[in-house]
């Protein structure tokens, strides 16, 4: 081999050494990306967070809304299932209903829910749902949807503690976490009202609790701020 091919291998030689990485360098890039992934995941997860609470709090307001179109026509606000504010008429009265006397049945005006008045009785301890056509010809007085376009998602069927089955107004989001089962069953997270309320002693209380990371995020119409890991249920 002469002088000149021995110059070309080093030469060779060396270029390839310069290309590869050393054990070094390779933790180093193993070690970076990891702690991007790390990042990625943790902005990602506060990304999710937010949206889930965002869209909770618009949920809240329309609620809000139906709950005052309510008052303005009624001149109070719906009543509340004060033993069990999980379980509410809330759906009913904001839905609006018309009664069947002959069967003693009530039937949202969409025609999609029905309840007996022994049902309302023994889930929410009231006489009636009031927000029901009452009368007939020039009489008559209507019932009204104050809160139409409910999508699936914003509502659904349950059990109550003494075994009566009821619709009741959920939080679209879910628990979100699986492991938050309110009910014992995925996705079902009630909205809970009761009127007068404790917080609010003058109108309603309104809240739902959003499980998210294990951490719990109270949304609530009595404090604009999202309450961390409160103790209400």
């Amino acid at each position: 081999m002469n002088m000149t091919d021995m110059k070309k291998n080093i030469e060779k030689k060396s270029a390839a050494h310069r290309r590869a990485f050393t054990l070094v360098e390779l933790l180093i890039v193993i070690a970076i990306i990891g702690v991007l992934a790390a990042f990625s995941l943790t902005v990602l997860s506060s990304v999710k967070r937010r949206q889930y609470i965002s869209h909770t709090q618009a949920e809240l307001g329309l609620l809000e809304t139906a709950i005052q179109r309510y008052h303005d026509s009624y001149n109070f606000y719906p009543p509340g299932n004060q033993g069990s504010p999980r379980f509410n008429q809330l759906y009913y009265e904001l839905e609006g209903t018309t009664f069947d006397p002959a069967n003693n049945l009530y039937t949202t005006l969409d025609g999609g829910v029905q309840i007996s008045t022994i049902d309302v009785s023994a889930a929410f301890g009231v006489g009636g749902i009031i927000n029901c056509t009452k009368g007939s010809g020039e009489d008559v007085h209507p019932a009204q949807n104050f809160l139409p376009g409910l999508k699936p998602k914003q509502f659904g069927s349950n059990i109550t503690n003494n075994n009566v089955p009821v619709t009741l107004l959920l939080g679209s989001v879910g628990g979100p976490d699986v492991t938050y089962q309110p009910f014992g069953v995925p996705d079902e997270n009630p909205w809970r009202y009761v009127s007068p309320g404790v917080n609010n002693p003058n109108s309603y209380d309104l809240w739902i609790q959003l499980v998210i990371g294990g951490q719990t995020n109270l949304i609530c119409n009595w404090n604009g701020q999202v309450q961390i890991n409160s103790p209400l249920p």
